[in-house]
């Protein structure tokens, strides 16, 4: 087996060997701490009855550690340049797919069902994510039709704080609401900015999702209708509700007495802030709206 690849020296040396630096395109920053490799296979809970996707394997850190716990890993990475480091530093293990995939276009679910011996096992997903595409790889999967048994990714403090955070707070907002209407969101721990080769300007942290336990207090009518208007009331965190919702209605009067209605009978005030509403207000909110005619 190769020697671990998790430590700056270990890094150093590979990085010379295949003439590498960190791609800023692909928000490359290859993590060096063999103590948060250990935490992330301890917080995403890895067994070897457990499939694992990693996104954006890197030079193979991680990758070792799961492969040493899982039972498949199907790593997917986009950079071609490190496939060649990739299939010399996990040559030791039989258990490990890497594919030089996009996983904002991959499909997801034919991924499972072809690449892993036994898709009937719980599938998780672990990746190290580029800051700049968090968000997006975030909803990727969570609209994906898979089951995940569960998700734990590091990324940027700040994005972390907002995955878990309550409403009422700075923190929550539309990316929040995502998460909590389909996940359970725990922050794991947090990750110094020294931990990287290069060092990123910024601190990271981990979240560990795992599917809600509980059920939703309000089924929405339409998915889509409800994500749409989440974002519309978080295009302007500063507005008021009311003002947010006026795309709904504009300059038509009989939209604008229905809209007035319909947070009448929610006993909503048009002046609130929408960070303030909670899931269920705003399931609550789509529903009536959908009910008026303004979708």
């Amino acid at each position: 087996m190769t020697k671990a690849i998790g430590n700056l020296n270990r890094t150093r040396e590979l990085m010379e060997k295949y003439h590498l630096r960190a791609k800023k395109g692909f928000g490359q920053n290859f993590l060096t701490n063999p103590t948060v490799l250990d935490g992330i296979v301890k917080a995403a809970a890895i067994t070897k009855d457990d499939n694992v996707i990693e996104i954006g394997p890197g030079l193979g850190a991680l990758t070792e550690k799961l492969a040493a716990a899982a039972g498949q890993v199907v790593a997917l990475e986009l950079d071609s340049d490190l496939l060649p480091v990739l299939a010399d530093v996990l040559s030791g293990f039989d258990n490990v797919t890497v594919l030089n995939q996009d996983v904002l276009k991959a499909d997801l679910p034919t991924l499972v069902k072809t690449e892993f011996a036994h898709p009937e096992r719980p599938v998780k997903v672990v990746a190290n994510l580029p800051y700049y595409i968090t968000s997006p790889i975030l909803l990727q999967l969570l609209n994906s039709p898979v089951a995940w048994a569960g998700i734990t990714v590091m990324m940027q403090k700040e994005v972390a704080e907002r995955l878990a955070a309550k409403p009422g707070t700075k923190d929550y907002g539309s990316l929040t609401l995502a998460i909590e209407y389909r996940m359970d969101a725990k922050l794991a721990f947090t990750v110094s900015r020294r931990s990287f080769v290069p060092a990123p300007n910024v601190d990271s942290a981990i979240v560990n999702l795992t599917p809600r336990k509980a059920a939703l207090a309000t089924q929405p009518a339409s998915e889509k209708q409800l994500f749409a208007l989440i974002r519309t009331c978080f295009a302007h965190r500063r507005k008021s509700l009311w003002n947010n919702l006026k795309p709904y209605f504009k300059k038509d009067e009989e939209k604008k007495a229905a809209a007035t209605a319909v947070l009448e009978k929610l006993a909503l005030d048009p002046q609130i802030r929408p960070e303030r509403l909670t899931l269920d207000q705003f399931i609550q909110l789509a529903n009536a709206m959908g009910e008026a005619g303004l979708f």
